[in-house]
């Protein structure tokens, strides 16, 4: 995957949380929880990407 996507999906992300927390009224602890699970989503997709985690649509739940 080039840098330059790498980097704009990053963005794009960031955008995105940053819209729903600045324009969707919302109690601050469903905020702080949505927060928390995209900023784990985009590691674990970061570290997926790298190669130091096995690839996401790999991993089974339950």
């Amino acid at each position: 995957m080039p840098l330059i996507t790498l980097i704009v999906t990053i963005a794009l992300a960031g955008l995105l949380l940053w819209a729903i927390n600045t324009y969707l009224p919302m109690d601050g602890k469903i905020k702080k929880i949505l927060n928390v699970v995209v900023v784990i989503v985009v590691i674990l997709w970061i570290l997926s990407v790298f190669g130091l985690l096995a690839p996401l649509s790999s991993m089974r739940i339950g």
